[in-house]
């Protein structure tokens, strides 16, 4: 089974994005490999899908999959960490000259 953790980067991107949006949920639904964005919305104006999966959380928000993914990356552990450039147009990220990006490595078992 997958999990999801963040970097010490990841951890404060999130902290600036709350303390100026409020809680905050994530969503992975595109890409299936290292460098993919996920998405970082107010907890309020994104409507987590039937199907979709909650991997975990990381700096106490949320972080759901789509269940392709999740079934894509069963035997995968996320690591969300921030890097130089623009997020996705609809993310909170967006603007702040840092993203939110996604890297995987083979679950220990």
């Amino acid at each position: 089974m997958s999990t999801v953790t963040a970097t010490p980067a990841a951890l404060q991107l999130i902290e600036e994005i709350v303390a100026d949006h409020g809680p905050v949920l994530f969503h992975q639904s595109g890409g299936c490999c290292d460098g993919s964005s996920p998405m970082c919305y107010p907890q309020g104006d994104f409507r987590v899908g039937e199907r979709d999966v909650k991997l975990g959380e990381i700096g106490g928000a949320p972080f759901y999959i789509s269940a392709s993914q999740a079934e894509a990356w069963a035997h995968t552990d996320l690591i969300i960490d921030v890097v130089a450039g623009r997020g996705g147009m609809f993310s909170l990220d967006n603007g702040r000259e840092k993203r939110f990006l996604t890297r995987s490595e083979i679950c220990s078992i």
